[in-house]
């Protein structure tokens, strides 16, 4: 059975599925992670807590929203702070939609332990919900016009793993995990290979067919038409040897929404339209995002739901 063009997108792009604290490599990311953090924080020692002398005595505190969004990093949040003593009850899950005022979780322990793990705990869920705030916006930003691309992020994440999975959280497409994840060929790349992305690009898809097994997808960025219509060429040269689903797609760098249109009418009237997906990347916010969904590309990738994310507004009160 075929898959549609949004299936295929699903399979290529959105690979948050594995992130959960039941992989082992992504658990010991979040450890390591966070274990810095609240180490660079809490070293040599909680200077206030020594002085007013808060150390042993157990109290309550609870987490909540100032804000309305969508909520991302509980269970990390959790998993360390148990790590760490602290006893910590969810009234909310990752994904959950939430409003000004509303209590996310509840933590019990010694308020010395409590004070030291405040700001990291709360940097971690302010940060992560932030980035599944924003991917949900934008993708309902897309699906308002009808179309049916989706919202992806990229490689630019300053948290890695966990920004790749409060977007997952947030229903936004991970893109690739990693370098070893998938075969995504840039400009650069090309620009080592042959003078013009023309003539780079079939090089460069042929090359990385033979390692297309090992790779969840290929993708090359083109910058002009002439470009898409070599590589588009190239793929479905190798799809027809090489029958089966496979994702391919077309990275549209920087282009209006009015040139990513021609290149589409452009694969369809030349019969390749089916051989590959379009993603769309550079400049694209929510002032343009209704713009670029219609104009027929499959994925919207945005780097700025990472490399700028806004937290969303939390704080934690002790009772």
């Amino acid at each position: 059975m075929n898959l549609t063009r949004e299936q295929r997108t699903e399979q290529a792009l959105f690979r948050g599925g594995s992130l959960t604290l039941d992989n082992h490599p992504y658990r010991v990311t979040v450890c390591t992670f966070l274990s810095t953090l609240f180490r660079d924080d809490a070293t040599p020692a909680d200077l206030t807590g020594k002085a007013l002398e808060m150390a042993g005595r157990d109290v309550n505190a609870v987490v909540i929203s100032r804000e309305s969004g969508a909520v991302a990093g509980l269970d990390e949040f959790c998993y360390f702070a148990r790590g760490y003593g602290l006893d910590v009850s969810l009234e909310k899950r990752d994904g959950d939609a939430i409003q000004a005022k509303e209590t996310l979780l509840q933590v019990k322990g010694p308020e010395g332990k409590i004070l030291a793990f405040e700001r990291v705990g709360l940097n971690l869920l302010q940060r992560m919900s932030g980035i599944a705030t924003a991917a949900r916006c934008l993708q309902e930003l897309a699906r308002h016009t009808g179309a049916s691309a989706r919202v992806v992020g990229t490689r630019k994440t300053p948290w890695g793993m966990l920004d790749k999975r409060a977007l997952h959280v947030g229903g936004a497409g991970t893109h690739r995990l990693g370098l070893g994840d998938a075969i995504l060929i840039k400009n650069n790349h090309l620009a080592l290979i042959a003078p013009s992305e023309e003539d780079a690009a079939p090089v460069a898809i042929e090359k990385a067919w033979n390692l297309r097994r090992e790779a969840a997808f290929i993708e090359i960025e083109v910058r002009g038409e002439n470009a898409a219509r070599a590589a588009a060429a190239s793929f479905r040269r190798l799809q027809d040897r090489a029958p089966g689903e496979y994702p391919c797609l077309l990275l549209l760098d920087n282009m209006t929404p009015g040139q990513i249109g021609a290149i589409a009418a452009m694969l369809k009237k030349e019969g390749l339209w089916d051989c590959v997906l379009l993603e769309a990347s550079g400049g694209i916010s929510a002032a343009n995002m209704e713009e670029y969904a219609a104009a027929g590309v499959d994925a919207i990738s945005i780097g700025a739901l990472t490399h700028s994310a806004r937290a969303l507004d939390l704080c934690l009160r002790i009772l």
